[in-house]
């Protein structure tokens, strides 16, 4: 079992005790990243599944032990932290609905779509299970709006339940010269994780688009 923060020693406690009892405990930050590099890697090493690059490079920063406030979690008036995260994505179907798929967390993107693609495509089928698996909190939310280049967003929420799931939303892709820029949201629990948790990871992932090639070839 994931274990907890020692709250007499952790720094932020104060921020904890702070934001946790918020009416609206949740901050969001929408970005363009660039995608150029990503698309042209990925086209040059003949990969296809860039939905499920951008799944894999988010998630994997996220399990990176220098991000360990995004696999922070509330638990009963205490904080776990999870060694690692998975991947709770939404799978449209054919029919207009759509369900959850879980992507397991790998180091290999090869590995990885090999296991993602089944799972997504098994979500696809019309009468799959819907599967949103409320007790887990080791995972991270995502969507996609390929249909909108967002500048903003919210997600629905369940007021009085202890969520401090992080989501992360991608949002349809606008040519801007040579770039190509992407949309990208993340919400995040200001009891567990703080405008800097969220800036560095943000500037992270900016790092990992502009070079991507070592993130599909391993």
């Amino acid at each position: 079992m994931a274990p907890y923060i020692d709250l007499d020693a952790w720094p932020r406690r104060p921020a904890f005790e702070y934001f946790r009892g918020f009416d609206k405990p949740y901050f969001n930050i929408c970005t363009q990243l660039d995608v150029a590099p990503l698309r042209a890697a990925m086209k040059a090493a003949g990969v296809k599944g860039f939905s499920l690059a951008c799944h894999f490079i988010t998630m994997r920063l996220a399990n990176a032990p220098e991000h360990e406030a995004l696999r922070l979690r509330l638990d009963g008036g205490r904080v776990r932290v999870h060694p690692q995260l998975h991947g709770g994505a939404t799978v449209l179907r054919d029919d207009g609905s759509f369900a959850f798929a879980y992507l397991a967390p790998a180091d290999d993107f090869a590995a990885f779509m090999a296991a993602a693609a089944p799972v997504v495509a098994a979500a696809r089928v019309p009468g799959a299970p819907f599967d949103p698996r409320l007790d887990d909190n080791a995972v991270i939310h995502y969507t996609t709006l390929p249909w909108v280049h967002f500048t903003s967003f919210s997600h629905a929420r369940q007021w009085g339940r202890e969520d401090s799931v992080p989501k992360i939303a991608f949002g349809r892709i606008e040519a801007d010269g040579a770039r190509q820029r992407m949309p990208f949201s993340l919400e995040v629990h200001h009891a567990v994780v703080d405008g800097v948790h969220v800036g560095r990871y943000v500037l992270a992932l900016e790092a990992a688009l502009a070079d991507p090639a070592p993130w599909l070839t391993g």
